[in-house]
């Protein structure tokens, strides 16, 4: 099942999307969900990022050729850092330039979990229980800003830095999903979560032994290689661009690439 969260009549709603048609659903994925029958065109109304995440939760360096090509060891346990809930847009939303930094915006596409219930110390094999699905995200990432502090927080944070959609699917296997990201057609990133260094069940339970998880909650699960800062010359988003996150099972997350709103 696909569910999204879309706008109509200045109303956001959730819904089950099949092909082109919302049917609108009562409730929400967390308490429990009814669809309707009367379905409404998808290009009708606006789609919205598919949750709105109570916390962000995000891992670096979590495929081995991204750790090779960024000259990092394998992190011995997931690496963990968080991204703002203001940060968050949805599909065909734009990815804004921060004023101050035009250049060494970057890309990485990224396969997103998303979880049901309210959980904590669980074991890896309750994992599937507390997991609602997966989406797709997109951790856009300002390097200039991460590389000169020495940690992630602000070039992670800006408002846009975190497209999510177009859905969430709740009948995936998130450890064998292609995974890649084209920028105006061309293909930058191609891998699988397969290759991923730790796995969605391990990820989540060692999440949920120092934290709660709150329903809602997402986990981005990090990117594969293919990065534009890595690339030969630097390959970052400019404006005018499209960018497309693509996981199978889920579908394309694209989001144009604008200037700074001030400019």
């Amino acid at each position: 099942m696909k569910i999204v969260r879309f706008l109509q009549e200045r109303q956001t709603e959730y819904g089950v999307i099949e092909d082109d048609l919302i049917y609108p659903c009562k409730g929400d994925p967390f308490n429990g969900i009814v669809r309707t029958p009367h379905a409404v065109s998808a290009h009708s109304v606006k789609l919205l990022a598919p949750v709105s995440p109570p916390n962000i939760i995000c891992l670096g360096l979590n495929y081995r050729k991204h750790a090779d090509e960024a000259g990092a060891d394998y992190p011995p346990a997931p690496l963990i850092f968080l991204k703002p809930t203001t940060s968050v847009c949805g599909p065909d939303d734009p990815i804004v330039l921060p004023d101050a930094f035009q250049v060494g915006i970057d890309f990485e596409a990224e396969l997103v979990v998303v979880i049901g219930k309210r959980v904590k110390n669980i074991t890896e094999e309750e994992v599937p229980d507390a997991v609602l699905g997966y989406t797709i995200g997109n951790d856009v990432s300002n390097r200039t800003a991460q590389f000169k502090d020495g940690q992630w927080a602000r070039g992670k944070s800006y408002d846009t830095f975190c497209p999510l959609g177009p859905a969430i699917e709740t009948d995936l296997d998130g450890d064998n999903l292609d995974i890649s990201c084209r920028v105006d057609g061309v293909l930058m990133q191609s891998s699988n979560t397969s290759f991923m260094i730790f796995s969605c069940r391990q990820i989540v339970a060692y999440l949920s032994q120092c934290m709660t998880l709150l329903p809602g909650t997402v986990i981005m699960t990090g990117t594969p290689e293919g990065v534009g800062y890595k690339r030969t010359p630097p390959a970052f988003l400019k404006a005018g661009q499209t960018v497309e996150c693509i996981v199978q099972g889920i579908g394309i997350l694209a989001n144009p690439v604008v200037g700074s709103r001030s400019a």
